[in-house]
């Protein structure tokens, strides 16, 4: 008898006809009773009709075997290294009929993914500006030198600066891609696919061998979103498939952020109306990420503040006299004191003050700044 490993495997690789309805199912009754349903041509709620009586032809033990060849592994629920926060997909409202949480993955590469710390994912226009793949990267190292793992689509622009910024760190970093996890897409990213199932790894819920195409996308930013802790987008136009990616994080109820760009920017538009609207929390760095993903207490960020000068210390009293106090031409306190406001001994003993902490010099004929106080206007 078949086993749910093998079955699930068998299902998944029926592809997209049966979508939302077979998740659904084998959900529901599990997936060696849906497997047999369908073998002995039992059309469970119409899914046969839909997968058309391709199951008699797949053989899920070959396709395992060939898989373990090339080091590629199977893992389905129940495993040890099966990522729980993908579970978290069928409690979400789908958004299509790829909605659920996949059957299994197809995984290449060392890291495990149930010991990924804290994965964060970043994704965002493959057409991004200079000012995109800056970012991008220097978050993914920042993100990485913390460690915790990018979660990205090995897509060109945002999906490879966010890669080998966590590369450059010497981070975990994970691509899931469109398409099986044999194959190199887009073609030009070979080598780097390469090296991320060498240090990182590579995931699919599609079967080796498996082109793109447009659903598979969509379905595979899904994934994306249910591995990770939160995503950030990064350059995003109106239409974009970061925005889908974006769109599952907030149905799992997990942090979005949004990096601004200019405010002429077209690649940025739509990361700044998922700010402008509330959806996306506005980051800069990634220690504002970090926060956001973190536990309770972790990674707090302060607020950025200009250094605290000298003058920054002194009292209300002693700054307004500093304020009178000329530049060039020495003034008597008579003069500094109608300036301010105050009568002349109160000035002097103020002046006197403001002599010892070095603001002011005393000349002969008056008083004015000193040359190394940051007090010069």
């Amino acid at each position: 008898m078949i086993d749910e490993r093998l079955a699930r495997l068998a299902l998944s690789r029926l592809g997209e006809p049966g979508g939302l309805k077979m998740a659904g199912l084998v959900a529901e009754i599990g997936a060696v009773a849906l497997y047999d349903e369908l073998r002995a041509g039992r059309d469970a709620r119409g899914l046969l009709t839909d997968v058309a009586g391709r199951l008699a032809e797949i053989e899920p033990e070959r396709d395992l075997e060939r898989a373990v060849r090339r080091a590629i592994r199977w893992i389905v629920p129940g495993d040890e290294e099966w990522p729980a926060s993908l579970d978290d997909l069928d409690r979400a409202e789908p958004l299509h009929r790829m909605g659920r949480a996949p059957l299994g993955l197809w995984v290449r590469g060392a890291v495990r993914l149930h010991e990924l710390t804290t994965p964060v994912a970043v994704v965002g226009s493959r057409s991004a500006t200079t000012y995109g793949t800056g970012v991008a990267a220097d978050l993914g190292a920042g993100v990485a030198r913390a460690g915790a793992a990018v979660v990205s689509g090995a897509a060109f622009g945002i999906d490879e600066a966010a890669h080998r910024g966590a590369l450059a760190a010497s981070g975990t970093t994970v691509a899931v891609l469109a398409c099986g996890v044999d194959r190199a897409y887009p073609a030009a990213h070979k080598r780097l696919l390469d090296h991320l199932a060498e240090h990182g790894a590579v995931v699919s819920e599609l079967a080796p061998g498996c082109a793109p195409t447009r659903l598979r996308f969509l379905a595979r930013n899904r994934v994306i979103a249910g591995l990770s802790q939160g995503t950030v987008v990064v350059e995003a136009a109106v239409r974009s498939g970061a925005l889908n990616t974006a769109s599952w994080t907030s149905l799992l109820h997990r942090p979005l952020m949004g990096v601004p760009g200019p405010v002429t920017s077209a690649p940025s538009e739509g990361v700044h109306e998922l700010v402008r609207s509330g959806a996306a929390t506005l980051v800069t760095r990634a220690g504002d990420v970090l926060e956001l993903v973190g536990g309770m207490g972790e990674h707090l960020e302060e607020a950025p503040r200009a250094p605290v000068t000298a003058r920054d210390l002194l009292d209300r009293v002693q700054q307004r006299v500093l304020e009178a106090v000329p530049v060039r031409r020495p003034a008597s306190p008579e003069s500094i004191g109608r300036t301010a406001g105050l009568g002349a001994e109160r000035v002097r003993s103020v002046l006197d003050d403001l002599a010892r902490r070095g603001h002011v010099d005393r000349l002969p004929t008056g008083w004015r700044l000193a040359e190394a106080t940051d007090a010069v206007r």
